[in-house]
């Protein structure tokens, strides 16, 4: 995959600012009385990352309620899950004798609600969510690694829709008739990085480092559902029902996208077996699930914990 001008432009300076990284320690060592043995300097490292991941909202749009078609592409109105279920399937218009649990759920009467596409959700956005990762590095001298890092996250999309109610007695208010309720997708993202680390300066216990390269990161969709007072509704569930036969096959989008990370923070040295880092991340990425997947900023922030074997 080609990467954009940005994530060129983005390698070539980091690449620069590395190769004068490494310059000026490879001089500080020549001029350097004694060396650390070569032993000494070569090591392997495990750890664990906890962190916060604030993910670009460009993809939370998948969780918007019209779902996906076996062929991957998004629903219209008619076949959307939320009309397939609010309308057909819990409102009771998908056969004759099938009862209007939503109407239940408002506490109104039969059929006196309505739902169409003017109440379908706009605003949905992603919430900070808690990263974990195991996290290896090689250190190749004191001053440089090789970085490979596995990272998990799951992502909650939030946002709100509407259903039109019957007007209450003695009241004069339209909006009343409004009632706005909540729906929420899940997300699960892995992530893969391959890079390099640079430490910054000749503290014996703390150092500002730099990082960067490869990353790459596994995207799906999990569920979709929506809460109408009491009334939770699953909306990717199959339907199971011998009366209506225009049951949708739903498929959960799930893919690949590549993409570049950087990284800088502070490299602390508690002793000869642990290692602790507090870390800035940012990545430039393609989320590849959804329609037209873009190349899009995510961010992230948190510790990691090495401990030299």
């Amino acid at each position: 995959m080609k990467l954009s001008c940005f994530s060129k432009h983005f390698l070539i300076a980091f690449l620069l600012i590395i190769s004068r990284c490494s310059l000026a320690q490879e001089i500080r060592e020549d001029n350097a009385i004694t060396q650390e043995p070569v032993e000494h300097r070569k090591a392997f490292r495990i750890g664990m990352y906890l962190g916060s991941y604030f993910a670009n909202q460009y993809t939370a749009n998948m969780y918007d309620g019209y779902g996906f078609d076996i062929d991957g592409n998004k629903n219209n109105w008619d076949n959307s899950l939320m009309n397939q279920k609010i309308n057909m399937q819990y409102g009771g218009y998908g056969y004759a004798s099938q009862p209007d649990q939503i109407a239940q759920a408002l506490n109104v009467d039969y059929h006196t609600w309505t739902f169409n596409p003017n109440d379908m959700p706009t605003n949905m956005r992603y919430s900070p969510a808690i990263m974990v990762g195991l996290n290896c590095i090689y250190s190749v001298d004191v001053k440089n690694a090789i970085l490979l890092n596995i990272n998990l996250v799951n992502l909650t999309a939030n946002g709100n829709f509407t259903i039109i109610t019957p007007q209450q007695n003695n009241s004069t208010q339209i909006n009343d008739r409004i009632k706005t309720f909540s729906i929420r997708g899940k997300e699960q993202r892995m992530m893969l990085q391959f890079g390099y680390q640079h430490l910054l300066g000749d503290n014996e216990k703390i150092n500002w480092l730099v990082e960067g390269g490869l990353h790459a990161t596994l995207a799906k969709f999990s569920s979709n559902e929506i809460l109408i007072n009491n009334l939770k509704i699953d909306l990717i569930s199959y339907y199971n029902n011998a009366f209506y036969s225009s049951a949708l096959v739903y498929k959960k989008p799930i893919g690949i996208g590549m993409g570049v990370f950087a990284g800088v923070g502070a490299n602390i040295t508690m002793n000869p077996k642990f290692t602790i880092q507090l870390l800035y991340s940012p990545t430039y990425e393609r989320i590849n699930i959804g329609l037209n997947p873009r190349l899009k900023l995510q961010n992230a922030a948190g510790l990691r914990i090495y401990y030299n074997i």
